[in-house]
């Protein structure tokens, strides 16, 4: 083990902080699809995650013949789709409503934030065995929907994984972690790329710096800045003298051949960590806060924005599997003044960072390839409780859906009268997860292994149908 007198390379710092700051990181692999409903060119998923759950009455599945204490304060406006109505406070989403497509009839089967998510998050409504809120995340968990494409992915070599999270986990206000967002079962060799970059903040409710209370109290952003970027530059002394480094790394790994496990998993994290450091395109992703005044303008300079543009990026540079979160856990779990919150902290910087992102996929062409989901792990109530919230709404939600080949405009599903129980073409996790695993070419066939050596099928079910 060298001293610290012996060579200590600049660079070996900068590659263990950048690997600290991003999480795990894991290996690809791709294969065949089936029967693909997407179009031939979908190669990635963008899964930008409402972590608390939207209320789908007061933005795309609006209920304005519904009688008084269902019926929500907002007025549907007219889009660009005859006969389709969203939310007067959606008024880009309205003008773009031929990239996209919404499905109403969104089953998550639990009216709680733990288990939905665990649901939604893994692609499958059974709880495991031993299903437990005392220690999360812990083994005993189905794998999260990124775990299981990192696994599937296994032979493909590529310096990026092909899974990522960004920009923090879901937790609720104790900071405690949401199940179904880590490998469980499957065995934390196979982590997706979770990257923990959000500033830190006590509440971090909504699209900081412009965090907010619920109850309306004064709440100040705590950070200077939106992200904790790491440092993802080379260190003095440019290519030449960091490839030296690198061949030095390589010599010291060949004397470890005893321990060729661990080695493989570190060149696998040594090697993602170099991409970050040597490839332009990777690099200029995490750099968001840094870009052009006018993309920031579009995007919203804040944790919404500035993570759909993160995702984003990701795609471009490589990523198969980008889930953005946009929020902690409370960010949408309007229970309190929905309204108001809806109004002011909620969908004005929503519809900004979706359209933006929408726009920018659909001009660059990134859009054909890329299947692009919105969505909370549920809805809310129709009825509105008596501080004038909705609360959480297990039986029925309303997704959104662009891009690899699906049609812009179109509504499949319907919810009934009240936005209560879906009545048309219902989907549940299952259909989710299969949607996003044929998108990325996982055939019907695959499965995945668990640590104690039994196979389990990754598809639980068809992917959701209507949409293309």
């Amino acid at each position: 083990m060298p001293t610290q007198h012996g060579p200590q390379p600049p660079q070996r710092r900068e590659i263990l902080r950048a690997g600290a700051a991003l999480g795990a990181l894991g290996v690809a692999h791709q294969a065949a699809g089936f029967t693909p409903q997407p179009s031939r060119n979908a190669k990635s998923v963008l899964f930008v995650f409402l972590t608390g759950g939207m209320s789908h009455h007061d933005s795309f599945d609006m209920k304005p013949e519904a009688p008084d204490g269902i019926r929500g304060e907002f007025q549907p406006i007219a889009t660009r789709t005859p006969g389709l109505q969203v939310c007067e406070l959606l008024p880009l989403m309205s003008q773009r409503t031929e990239i996209y497509a919404l499905h109403r009839a969104m089953a998550t089967g639990s009216s709680g934030h733990e288990p939905a998510c665990h649901m939604l998050l893994t692609g499958r409504l059974d709880l495991p065995t031993g299903f437990t809120l005392n220690d999360v995340p812990n083994a005993k968990e189905w794998p999260s929907i990124p775990a299981v494409i990192t696994y599937a992915m296994r032979d493909q070599q590529h310096l990026l994984p092909p899974a990522v999270i960004l920009p923090e986990p879901s937790v609720n206000e104790a900071a405690r972690f949401r199940p179904g967002q880590y490998a469980g079962q499957l065995g934390s060799q196979w982590e997706a790329w979770h990257i923990d970059i959000a500033a830190k903040c006590p509440l971090g409710n909504g699209a900081c710096p412009d965090c907010f209370r619920f109850d309306d109290s004064k709440f100040e952003h705590a950070a200077s800045s939106v992200f904790d970027t790491p440092v993802l530059t080379l260190p003095t002394g440019g290519q030449q003298r960091f490839g030296r480094r690198v061949d030095l790394l390589d010599f010291m790994q060949r004397q470890r051949a005893s321990l060729a496990s661990a080695a493989n998993q570190f060149d696998r994290q040594r090697q993602q960590a170099i991409s970050l450091l040597t490839d332009p395109h990777t690099s200029h992703a995490f750099n968001v806060e840094r870009a052009d005044p006018k993309l920031l303008e579009r995007y919203g300079k804040n944790k919404f924005g500035l993570s759909c543009l993160m995702g984003k990026n990701l795609i471009e540079a490589g990523v198969r599997y980008v889930q953005v979160n946009l929020g902690k856990n409370s960010s949408w779990d309007t229970h309190m003044a929905n309204f108001r919150n809806l109004k002011k902290n909620l969908l004005p910087p929503f519809d900004k960072c979706i359209s933006a992102l929408l726009d920018d996929m659909s001009s660059s062409g990134l859009l054909d390839e890329t299947l692009v989901i919105v969505a909370g792990e549920f809805g809310r109530t129709p009825k509105i409780n008596k501080d004038a919230g909705r609360d959480h709404w297990g039986p029925c939600n309303t997704m959104i859906f662009a891009g690899a080949g699906v049609q812009g405009g179109r509504v499949v599903g319907a919810s009934d009268h009240l936005g209560a129980q879906p009545i048309d073409e219902t989907q549940y996790p299952e259909n989710f997860s299969a949607l996003i695993y044929d998108t990325l070419g996982i055939p019907r066939h695959a499965t995945w292994v668990d640590m104690e050596g039994r196979p389990h099928s990754i598809y639980r079910g068809r992917p959701i149908a209507g949409l293309m």
